[in-house]
Order: structure tokens, then sequence, then C-alpha cells
């Protein structure tokens, strides 16, 4: 399997970027790693070997990035509109930045983003703020509104909300959206969703689902057993979805 490692400065975050690319072509995603997770924890995990039949056969081409979410929304040492903009930040490096190499090393302009809990949340939010860039997303085991205060899990800008966190909240903007063109792009978009059965996010997903089916937007929401929320699982679930 072809593997290449890539580190630059990234000007928009003002720091050291790296990750990693598995695969020679096929349709590129873009893979989000989980909550505080790196760029190299699903090879770690057995993750991209569950993908080797589609990378090595040249169906997909996976481009793990890396996560800052320590410096946005799981940095309590700043103020809650600090996080949000922290994370703008990070979205402008991977449009600016990283979907630019994306299209440098694969020519197929059918992309993908994908990822499991927090990753789910930041590849889907992305697919959906920018349709016309991607043709397909999958959420596992994804939360869709970082306000909201599932099971054990917090409220991540604490009580804090502005037009910029509403705008990042694909449970929050979708309710509300009307543009045309937007919705148009975003009927074209296959959306699969996966949690698991027992997994506190379960209902941000119907949610989510919900709000896509009355926007006239086709999508997938798969349950699974148990809570699905570990690799274990995700290594099941990955070649089905991905």
């Amino acid at each position: 399997m072809n593997r290449e490692y890539h580190k630059w400065f990234s000007q928009n975050l003002q720091r050291d970027m790296e990750l990693l690319i598995f695969g020679h072509g096929g349709s590129p995603v873009l893979l989000f790693p989980t909550r505080m997770a790196r760029f190299y924890d699903y090879e770690n995990w057995g993750i991209i070997a569950a993908l080797s039949p589609k990378i090595e056969s040249g169906t997909i081409q996976v481009f793990c990035v890396d996560s800052i979410d320590r410096e946005s929304f799981y940095n309590d040492d700043v103020f809650p509109s600090v996080r949000i903009e922290r994370h703008l930040q990070y979205e402008q490096y991977l449009l600016g930045e990283v979907i630019p190499l994306i299209q440098q090393k694969n020519s197929n302009a059918e992309m993908a983003t994908a990822g499991f809990s927090m990753g789910a949340y930041h590849a889907v939010n992305l697919a959906l703020k920018y349709p016309a860039l991607f043709n397909k997303t999958v959420g596992i085991s994804g939360r869709y509104d970082l306000t909201h205060t599932p099971g054990h899990y917090k409220d991540l800008l604490n009580g804090f909300h502005n037009e910029k966190v509403y705008f990042n909240m694909p449970t929050q903007y979708l309710a509300n959206l009307n543009d045309s063109l937007l919705l148009n792009q975003l009927k074209q978009m296959e959306i699969i969703l996966a949690v698991g059965e027992t997994d506190p996010f379960l209902p941000e997903n119907h949610q989510l689902s919900a709000l896509l089916w009355e926007k006239g937007i086709r999508n997938e929401c798969h349950t699974g057993e148990s809570d699905a929320h570990r690799p274990y699982f995700w290594r099941k679930m990955a070649p089905v979805y991905i």
C-alpha cells in the first residue's frame, strides 16, 4: 500500500500540521480523527487495514488529517468565542491547504469526507457547509450539536452562542436552511450516518437524518449494535460505509 507522510507550516493555523495519505488513486476521502486524536491513530487502530482492500484496489485514497480540538472546542483555558474562532481557522486550513493538496495528488472530482466520533462532526459539518466540494460524507458515532449535553458529554461552548456557533452546529443551521443552491447541491450528495443503538449520540443522529429528509435531502441512518463507539466496532463499520 502506498503511504505518504506530509508536514508543513500552516499559514492559517500558524503551526506545523501533519497528515498521512494511504493509496494511489480512486475517490479521495478526507478522514478526520476522533476527539483530540491524531492523524496516525486510524492506522494504529487497524481502521486503515480494514479499508485496505478498497485502498489497494484503487477504489479510494485516504487522507488522514490531524486534529486541533485541544486548541479549539476542548480548550477550557480560553473563552468559547476564541474556541469557535480557532475552529474556523482549522476550517480555512482544510479549505485552503489540505483540499488543494488532495486535488494536486488526485484528479478524481468525487471527494468524500468521513470521520468517527468528533471526526464525524468535522466530516459532516464541512460537507454540509461546502457541498460543492464533496459528493459523499460519512459520519460514524457522530455528535452534531456541540452545545448539547447528551449523556456525560458536556456543552463544549459552556452556554456561549453566537452566529458563528450557530453556523457550525449542523442540527441548528440545517433546520433553517432555505438557500436553493445549497439545498440542490446537498440533494446530490450521498450522506451516511451510523451510530450504536445505546450511543448517547443516537438521538442527534436521528434528528439530523429527519432534518435532512424534511429538506428533501436523501440520507441513510444506520443503527448498530451496542454503543459501537470504539475502534473494535469502527473497524467493522469503516469498510461498509466509507
